[in-house]
């Protein structure tokens, strides 16, 4: 296998090319680049099967690099010390990304992840959720990536109905389509959709605000979605859903 690192952070870059060395098994060759003309010129002398890209480089930023390329054939590993706002746009697009300061787990996780994939097909399309992102756009337009073990769905934020908690999966309801069962917790999504206008009554259920018909108040209180889905609203949380609904 073999590995491109790319960052203009010096220390960064050799500490990340020392830790794939030391904790990473089946490296064959380890490259290193400073920037998005060395890193170009890496690419096609190279030919890496994985490159860990830093976000922002001295001569422009890690999707500037990627704009250049005219197909992408390597794992991507994005390098990155954005603010929330940032993090949450890779989440968004289902793109793997290191946060600085890197820890070795998180490397060997990553790693792992790469082993488990083919090559992936559907990159571009997730680049581009990602930007779309990072360019702040509405609610209304923004994406989500959702991967299945067969599928990786583009799903719009606003055509999600509700999510519901099933063990250590999450199982989707969208708008005219089947539901998407992904093998994340229901509260990694709460803290992803929450901003989005979703909010969690129970503790097993996320709902989009925007798909509720009404609230019905028998056997303690539950909210009846468009698609007559009835989900219950816990004793704890009824105060709390009462006023949010008030406030729309």
């Amino acid at each position: 296998m073999k590995i491109l690192v790319v960052d203009n952070e010096t220390n960064i870059r050799k500490g990340v090319v020392e830790m794939i060395g030391n904790f990473c098994e089946g490296i064959l060759e380890l490259h290193e680049a400073d920037g998005v003309s060395t890193g170009l010129q890496k690419i096609t002398e190279v030919n890496p099967d994985v490159v860990f890209l830093d976000v922002e480089l001295d001569d422009g930023t890690g999707m500037d690099l990627l704009s250049k390329l005219s197909e992408v054939t390597f794992h991507l590993i994005f390098i990155t010390a954005h603010n929330k706002y940032a993090i949450d746009a890779f989440k968004f697009s289902a793109i793997d990304f290191l946060l600085k300061p890197i820890a070795p787990d998180e490397l060997i996780n990553a790693f792992k992840k790469v082993k488990m994939q083919n090559k992936n097909k559907h990159l571009s399309s997730q680049l581009q959720v990602m930007q779309d992102s990072l360019n702040k756009i509405t609610s209304l337009e923004k994406k989500i990536v959702l991967k299945d073990s067969s599928s990786i769905y583009f799903i719009n934020i606003s055509d999600i109905i509700r999510c519901e908690s099933s063990g250590q999966y999450t199982e989707f309801y969208i708008v005219d389509s089947k539901r998407i069962v992904i093998s994340k917790s229901l509260k990694e999504y709460e803290s992803l959709l929450e901003p989005y206008g979703f909010i969690r009554p129970h503790h097993s259920h996320l709902i989009n605000i925007n798909k509720i018909l009404r609230f019905d108040k028998v056997n303690g209180g539950s909210l009846i979605m468009e698609t007559q889905d009835e989900i219950p609203v816990s004793h704890r949380k009824k105060a709390q859903i009462l006023q949010f609904l008030d406030n729309l």
